[in-house]
Order: structure tokens, then sequence, then C-alpha cells
């Protein structure tokens, strides 16, 4: 196996009979925590000015670490499936167009933007807290949202467009029947889209509301609407995930099917099924379920044929010719 492969493996999340890559993953999931941990301090003004040095020291450790992580991912990464059958510096381009690629950068980047450019460091330090998606390489439920959210992507853009036109007519209504009496509120469109936008998300703060007989029959109509509006998208995201755990379920099925085609399931099999379920994220239990009801139909699909040519047998002719 060569260096490159192997740096890919390591850089992967491991399984657990990869001691070395599973050292590596502990490792950065424990830096990118700490990290986390030290920028919400860092935002404490007295402990940041008491510990100024060891912050400064920490961010330079961590930024070292992310970047070699990011320059060692960009160089093996064209051994990986996705773009292996790309030229190098194609293959490399589009790993870098990914979405984990991308929050890769996106740990490193504040640090080079401050040393570079005059920033707030109150908003390079939010941006830093952005280290914290990288946790999303490691968690499988993280792995499926973000594969929801890129499978559902049109569906959600429409909801999302849809959400804008009740915006923008439930601010123009109000508009019309509110601006007289309460200029101060809703003396244009755009002042009425803070009213629209608490009203339609159901949170209604309270501090603008209609006061006209027309307008809080028109505010009532635009609440029981943004019901509807903020359940679209999260049944989008409940149907999205439904369906990518019936695609994992069907991927692990399918495995489960070739592994028995002899009948029985050795050592490497239960080893690489095993890794699979981690991959995809199925609990043991469903794993459990799902191996022996595979084996309850393979047992009865061989009991139903004939032992010497494997044809099916005609189980009542059988059982008449018996009595």
């Amino acid at each position: 196996m060569s260096i490159r492969k192997r740096t890919a493996e390591i850089l992967e999340v491991s399984h657990a009979s990869d001691r070395i890559g599973r050292m590596v993953d502990v490792f950065l999931i424990t830096l990118i925590t700490l990290n986390v941990v030290a920028i919400i301090f860092e935002s404490v003004a007295d402990i940041h000015q008491a510990h100024r040095a060891l912050f400064w020291n920490f961010e330079v450790f961590s930024v070292t670490v992310f970047s070699i992580e990011y320059l060692l991912r960009v160089w093996s990464c064209i051994d990986e499936p996705e773009v292996k059958d790309a030229s190098p510096f194609i293959g490399r381009i589009k790993y870098m167009l990914t979405p984990l690629a991308i929050i890769d950068l996106i740990a490193i980047l504040p640090f080079f933007l401050g040393l570079y450019l005059s920033l707030d460091l109150r908003f390079l330090r939010v941006l830093r807290l952005l280290r914290l998606f990288k946790l999303t390489r490691y968690s499988t439920a993280m792995g499926a949202l973000l594969d929801v959210l890129q499978e559902e992507a049109h569906t959600l853009v429409a909801a999302f467009v849809v959400l804008l036109m009740m915006l923008v007519i439930s601010a123009s209504g109000i508009y019309l029947l509110e601006h007289k009496v309460q200029p101060e509120h809703f003396g244009s469109i755009p002042a009425a889209m803070w009213w629209s936008i608490i009203t339609l998300t159901t949170v209604g703060y309270g501090d603008i509301t209609p006061i006209t007989p027309m307008g809080k029959f028109f505010g009532g109509i635009i609440s029981l609407i943004g019901v509807g509006m903020v359940a679209l998208p999260a049944a989008i995201l409940a149907s999205g995930f439904a369906e990518n755990l019936r695609m994992r379920r069907i991927q692990y099925n399918a495995f489960i099917k070739h592994a028995l085609s002899d009948g029985k399931l050795d050592d490497q099999e239960r080893w690489e099924l095993e890794e699979l379920r981690e991959e995809l994220g199925l609990s043991k239990e469903d794993s459990i379920h799902l191996i022996d009801k595979l084996m309850r139909n393979y047992i009865k699909h061989k009991d139903e044929q004939c032992p010497h040519c494997g044809k099916p047998l005609d189980i009542g002719k059988q059982q008449t010719i018996d009595d």
C-alpha cells in the first residue's frame, strides 16, 4: 500500500481495527472540542486578558495541525472512490469543492485573515467557532443531515421561495391596513417585514401588533398560515431522514444477502458487516434484527428446494402423497 493511500485511510473515519487511524480520530475530535471551549472562554474579557499568551499559543498550534490535516487530505484525496477516475489536478479541485473540504478550509481561514487584514477580533472568534462543524466528519447523524440537505436541496429552496412570497404578501397587506394608524411601525413595507417574519414563524414577540379590526383579522390569518409554513421544511427534513435511513438499511441488506450466498457468515464477513454497520450509523439491534430476518428467509427458502436438483418443491402435493 502506498503512503498516500495509507494517509487517506488514516485521515478518514477509521474502524476499531485500525489503531493508528482511531488514535488520529480521537486526537482531532479532542482538539476540535478544546478549540470550541477555548473560543468560548476567550470571549470573557477577564479570562482573555489573564491568559492571552496561552490562548494565542493554542491557536497557533491548532491552526498548524488543521492546516497540515487539510493539506494531507487534499494530497491524498485522489485515492478516494469519488475522485479516483479524474486526473490528479481535477480530482483535487473536485475534493476541495466538497462540503467537508470547505468546512476544513473555513476552520483555518480566520487565522490567516487576521494576519493580513484588519478585522474585528470578535468577528474572527465567531468564524473560528465554525470549527465545530469539523465534527460532522465523525458524526453519523451530522453526516446524514448533510446528505438529506443535499438530496432535498431543490425542495427546501422551493419551500424557502414560497416563504419569501408569503413574507412579501403579508408585509404588503399589513402595511395597507395599518400604516395610517401606526406609521412608526408600519410606515413602509420593509418596516412591516419585521412583523411579518415574527408572525409567519409563530414567534410573536408582541413588540409590534396591529390595532385595527381588519389588521387583527389579517394578522390572525397570517399566523395560521405561518404554522403550516414552519411545518413545511420540518416535514421535508423528516421525510428525507426516513428515506435516508431506509436506503442505508437497503444497502446493509444487500451486503447481508451477498454474504449469505454460501449459507453462512464467516468471521471475515461478520467483521465487514460490523464495519459497514458503523459506517451507515445503524444500531446493533437493527443489525441483529436484519441479519436474523434474512437468515430465517434463507433457511426457509432452502427447505423449500430439492436438496439434489435445487428446484422448488411442491409442498402441497408432497403432503398429499405422504397422506
